[in-house]
């Protein structure tokens, strides 16, 4: 039902063109604050951006202003992509969300607190079991900006990768392909992909694309199985906003003011980065989600076909009456 919704928009082929272009431009604009701002501190540095690696890059500016601009243009990619849906493809956001009547914001909370608490959890157990590989990174004036750029913008970064995979390329694919399969595994091979530029690949190795082709696998279960976006919107939105508060490394995505800073030289990704995530604690979430909300019929929900609803056309008799 939430792919198969879509044929009740507009939902030809060349729309979705269209707005993927739309889309991408309003993240294009929305990266020049942040591409402004590294050249002319670039410049005053006597450096040059050119031929710089990103994990150089993103030490250039002041943490927090460099985070700041960054998820920028995630928020300006969710405004076009809002617009494209509403303007091109005359759809609610409800309806982009969920096939639900209304979006089921206890839902996103869940996973939010749910995930947020796990990964919490495994990032102090970390701490406990090997403290040697962390410094105390606190400082207060610092963090309380962060959390502030944080809580504000880390949402709607994870939002606009939900609603731009999860949700406007799942149903535009799904519509077009007819079945769930191909945009289930299309949406969670590019998501993963999109990620193949971030400083953790160069230092991890081509190994931790595994993670980030899994979590979008996961991502799109849920999305498929629950019949709506909102377990990710929790799920993506409590994975960031935490990582950014609570730990940070010199080769990561997001160089913050967190509590802790990890000082530790991984050389390649292993077992605890990709495939303990991916292979034992995503399917108990899956399983935890599966529980509560009562899913069932797995292989029609992830496989089946989607096909467009029958409108029945209601004859009603002419009958002449004579006066």
């Amino acid at each position: 039902m939430y792919i198969a919704q879509t044929f009740q928009v507009l939902h030809d082929w060349w729309r979705y063109l269209i707005g993927l272009i739309i889309v991408i431009v309003a993240v294009v604009i929305g990266q020049i604050p942040f591409t402004v701002a590294i050249f002319i501190k670039a410049m005053k540095n006597g450096e040059s951006i050119i031929g710089m690696d990103e994990s150089k890059m993103m030490t250039i500016l002041e943490s927090n202003l460099n985070l700041f601009l960054m998820l920028l243009s995630f928020a300006i990619g969710l405004v076009g992509l809002f617009f494209v849906v509403k303007f091109l493809h005359k759809q609610s956001i409800t309806h982009l969300t969920t096939a639900r009547s209304k979006i089921d914001w206890k839902r996103v909370m869940f996973a939010f607190l749910l995930w947020g608490i796990i990964s919490s959890g495994f990032i102090f157990l970390d701490y406990v079991i090997s403290p040697e590989d962390y410094v105390i990174n606190f400082k207060l004036q610092p963090f309380l900006i962060l959390c502030v750029i944080a809580i504000l913008l880390v949402p709607l970064q994870t939002s606009f990768e939900e609603y731009l995979f999860r949700g406007y390329l799942m149903q535009g694919i799904g519509v077009l392909a007819k079945n769930k399969w191909v945009p289930l595994l299309t949406t969670s091979i590019v998501f993963g992909m999109l990620h193949i530029a971030n400083p953790e690949v160069d230092k991890l190795g081509y190994g931790i694309m595994v993670y980030y082709i899994g979590t979008g696998l996961f991502l799109g279960i849920m999305t498929l199985m629950d019949d709506g976006m909102e377990l990710a919107l929790g799920f993506h939105a409590a994975n960031n906003l935490f990582t950014a508060l609570l730990v940070t490394a010199d080769w990561t995505a997001f160089q913050t003011h967190s509590i802790l800073k990890d000082m530790s030289e991984p050389t390649s990704a292993g077992f605890v980065d990709v495939f303990m995530p991916v292979f034992f604690v995503f399917p108990i979430l899956l399983i935890i989600f599966s529980k509560k909300y009562h899913w069932t019929n797995w292989n029609e929900r992830l496989f089946g076909s989607v096909e467009e609803p029958i409108v029945e056309e209601v004859l009603v008799e002419d009958n002449n009456v004579l006066d």
